[in-house]
């Protein structure tokens, strides 16, 4: 079926609309704005989980930086300072026998972002998910609880780094 050439532009013009309108926007291939340098990464506990996770996010996006400061982009350096993470547990659902049968898991992120300005923007988010438990397959449960907790760091992860690009623009 062919459209008329009148048709097809008035879907396109459309369809550009109704995706500017909802605030969508193509990713750009850099994520943090030009005049940074460098992404310095700080946390009580060096080899914590979280800054692993980002630490290879980082590569990902291709963002210079580490858990080094580097004084040669001491003024175009964001600091990144994580807190400890949190991990909570939520009931849904328990068995007939009275054993749990499903969790939400809750994920909790806190970070302090130090822009070369020195303004400090704090920030928390959560990350969730639900975890079907089994008593039955204990050992296997475990190994899935270490896998969906690995798949939360990073989806946090991927998340500060978007929500730094957002907050700096803003910034």
């Amino acid at each position: 079926m062919h459209f008329p050439i009148a048709v097809r532009y008035c879907l396109i013009v459309l369809t550009t609309v109704a995706l500017a309108s909802c605030g969508f926007h193509l990713r750009s291939d850099k994520t943090l704005p030009s005049d940074i340098n460098y992404l310095h990464l700080e946390s009580s506990t060096r080899n914590a989980p979280l800054i692993r996770a980002l630490t290879v996010r980082m590569g990902v996006y291709q963002i210079d930086g580490g858990t080094e400061a580097n004084p040669a982009y001491q003024d175009s350096t964001i600091t990144l300072r994580l807190q400890p993470e949190k991990l909570d547990r939520r009931l849904l659902s328990v068995f007939s026998t009275g054993q749990v049968a499903e969790y939400e898991l809750i994920y909790g992120v806190r970070y302090t972002v130090t822009l070369p300005d020195g303004t400090q923007i704090e920030n928390f988010f959560e990350v969730l998910r639900e975890y079907q438990d089994d008593p039955d397959q204990v050992l296997a449960k475990s190994r899935e609880l270490n896998l969906v907790l690995s798949e939360m760091r990073v989806e946090a992860a991927d998340r500060i780094i978007r929500l730094l690009s957002s907050q700096y623009s803003q910034g």
